[in-house]
Formats: C-alpha cells, sequence, structure tokens
C-alpha cells in the first residue's frame, strides 16, 4: 500500500478547530466521535459486521477482501465522492478511524487515487480520546473553586460569565435536575467527556465549575475530576424566593418552550413539552409522597391550560412548592453533611460572581509567579 502522510494525534488539532473526517461506522460514531468531527464511514454498520464475523473465522487477508467485495463499484464511488465533497469544502480536513490503522488508510489511499492526498491521525480515535481524557485528569490538579446555592440561582449563569468557567451542564446537554432534559437527545458518555476536554483546552489556569452531583442527566463526570470538586474551595449563592422562582421560570418554562418551538413546531414542540413536564413531577413520587405530589399535578395541569391561553405566569403554582418542598429541603439537607470553613464567600449572585472572578485572578497571579521547570 503507498505511503500516506500521517498527522500526530496532538490536541492542537481539536483547539484549532481543524476538520476532522470519521471513517468508523455509524455505530461507532455514535458511541462517541470527536469533537467537530463528520462521520463518513468506510463502511455501513451491517458491512462492519459482516466484515467482523470474517476475521474472526477466517483471519486478516479475508476480512479485507470481503470488505472490498461490499464496497466496491457504486458504493465505493459514493463514498469516494463524499469525502472529496467534504475535502473540497474543508481543504485541510484530516481522516481518522479507531487506531489509525486499515480503514483510514483505505480511504486516504482512494482519496489519493482520485487526486486528493489528505493525511490520516497516527493511533486514530483512540490515541485523541487519550490525550482528551488526560487532558481531564490534569485539570483535576489546577485550582478550582465550586458555586453553589439553591435552585433557581443562576449558577449556571455564573459560571458562564467568567473566563474561568466549566459549564458541566452545557457538556451534558442537561440542567443537572429532574427537570434539567434538554429536548434534544443527551450526548454520549465519551461525547460529555470529550465536550468537556475540549473546553478545558483553553482552560490552563484555575477553573470555576457549578456545585453537581457526580450525574448530569445521563453522562458522569469524571471520577477524578469529581474527587476535585469534593474537596474544592466554595462561594455560596444566596437570593429570595421570588427572585429565584423567576429564574426557574425561565429556565424551566421559556427557555424550554423556545427550545421545542424551534425544534418541533408550535403544537408537537407544545406536546413534547408538557410530556416531559409532567413525566418529570411524576418521577418525584418518592420524594414527594402521594399526596404532594398529586396537588402538585393538579397544579402543573391547570397551568398547561392557562399557558395555552397565553398566561405562561400560572406555572408559579407549581414551581413556587417544588422549590420549597422539594428542592430546598434536599440542598439543605447537603449543606449539613458539608465543611461550612470551606466556603469562602456567602452572598447574593452579584457578590459572588465579584468573588469568583476575584480568586481567579488571585490563582492565575499564583501560577505565574511559580517558578518554571527547566
Amino acid at each position: 500500500m503507498k505511503e500516506l502522510p500521517l498527522a500526530d494525534a496532538d490536541l492542537s488539532l481539536l483547539r484549532q478547530g481543524v476538520p476532522l473526517i470519521d471513517v468508523r461506522a455509524p455505530v461507532e460514531f455514535a458511541q462517541g466521535g470527536l469533537p467537530g468531527a463528520i462521520n463518513l464511514p468506510l463502511m455501513d454498520d451491517e458491512e462492519r459486521h459482516q466484515v467482523g464475523i470474517e476475521y474472526k473465522q477466517r483471519g486478516q487477508q479475508a476480512a479485507i477482501a470481503l470488505g472490498q467485495r461490499l464496497v466496491s463499484g457504486g458504493i465505493r464511488q459514493a463514498r469516494i465522492a463524499a469525502w472529496q465533497r467534504t475535502v473540497e469544502a474543508h481543504p485541510e480536513a484530516i481522516i481518522y478511524c479507531y487506531r489509525g490503522g486499515l480503514r483510514s488508510q483505505i480511504a486516504q489511499l482512494w482519496l489519493a487515487e482520485a487526486g486528493v492526498e489528505r493525511p490520516r491521525i497516527r493511533g486514530g480515535w483512540k490515541a485523541m480520546r487519550q490525550a482528551l481524557c488526560a487532558r481531564i485528569d490534569a485539570a483535576a490538579a489546577q485550582p478550582l473553586l465550586v458555586v453553589g446555592g439553591l435552585t433557581g440561582c443562576a449558577k449556571t449563569a455564573l459560571v458562564q460569565q467568567l473566563d474561568t468557567g466549566l459549564d458541566l451542564e452545557g457538556c451534558a446537554r442537561h440542567k443537572g435536575s429532574a427537570f434539567g432534559r434538554h429536548p434534544l437527545p443527551a450526548p454520549s458518555q465519551i461525547d460529555f467527556e470529550h465536550a468537556m476536554g475540549l473546553r478545558l483546552l483553553a482552560l490552563p489556569g484555575p477553573l470555576v465549575v457549578e456545585d453537581e452531583s457526580r450525574h448530569i442527566g445521563t453522562a458522569n463526570v469524571p471520577l477524578t475530576f469529581w474527587r476535585a470538586m469534593e474537596v474544592a474551595p466554595r462561594v455560596r449563592v444566596e437570593m429570595p424566593l421570588d427572585w429565584r422562582l423567576a429564574q426557574i421560570h425561565k429556565d424551566y418554562i421559556d427557555d424550554l418552550w423556545a427550545i421545542y418551538r424551534q425544534q418541533f413546531g408550535e403544537w408537537l414542540g407544545w406536546t413534547l413539552m408538557r410530556k416531559q413536564l409532567s413525566s418529570a413531577l411524576a418521577r418525584l413520587k418518592k420524594r414527594l409522597g402521594h399526596a404532594r405530589l398529586a396537588r402538585l399535578q393538579r397544579l402543573q395541569q391547570l397551568a398547561f391550560r392557562e399557558h395555552e391561553r397565553g398566561n405562561r405566569q400560572a406555572h408559579e403554582a407549581w414551581l413556587a412548592p417544588l422549590l420549597t418542598e422539594y428542592y430546598d429541603p434536599m440542598y439543605r439537607y447537603q449543606l449539613e453533611k458539608r465543611n461550612a470553613e470551606r466556603f469562602l464567600h456567602v452572598g447574593d449572585w452579584d457578590s459572588c460572581l465579584a468573588a469568583a472572578r476575584a480568586w481567579s485572578q488571585e490563582h492565575a497571579r499564583q501560577l505565574d509567579t511559580q517558578p518554571q521547570p527547566a
């Protein structure tokens, strides 16, 4: 096989946003791709399955021969054409497969025969993933500040205001609560970790994150980083109930409705949003108890009817007791188990933002004055 160019598995490719062509099968890509990659497979899922069986039963050469028979003629030309169109749109594109082996080599060779030469990543997806995971592990040793507070204190918005902020809920596409599911599909665990690692490439110094459980929707914060969060110093945002109620109304109703309507249109979007909110409330039965759940469900259904008449504020009738009877007691219970001395600052949203910013600046200065290794 012709000697084809290689690119090192360097995270600068991701930092610079270099276009990537993932030639693995769709089922592999769905489990997790590299950030920003386009899936243009050499083999589809069924072809890959057949070649895998052939490899186990008769070895590599027989598997290669079967793959060549399956991906030939018009199928082969269609896949080459898809790669060509992508390279024409993104001339700097780089190819990868799982380990940077046979599949990306074949894609390179077929492209080269069509007059287009592009490199493949040495070590492929696996090498790049190892580098991203290593970046997350390294971040656990960076100075870390955690922003806590009752539900509705706009902690995520505070983190997003900071140059040092790492928005874990944004990476997980989930708001981290029973009502936090995003209308669009959640990322796989691998894609969550890759999004987290990508953001960390731009954050070599102090980090500020929101106080989260280890589970954010379907995603789990990597254990090394989670342990660092558990022992990190904290600031705590304290805001009055009416302010918090307005914030969760924005999060749970207004913002959610805007996304559903944009993605699915008026009728289907409204139907899906009602289903999501109703299901989220029903999942709290064990904690709320039958009587309280039934009361909140009645208020929620009344609010839906009022919403249809144009009165969105009616949702406050069930959101307010949700805060005071469910979220607040749960957070205060968790707070009692924590060491209060680890709160560097307790105050309103603006003062906590200022405190987090001052903490970030101080730790950035400390890192700048540390002696560099020879």
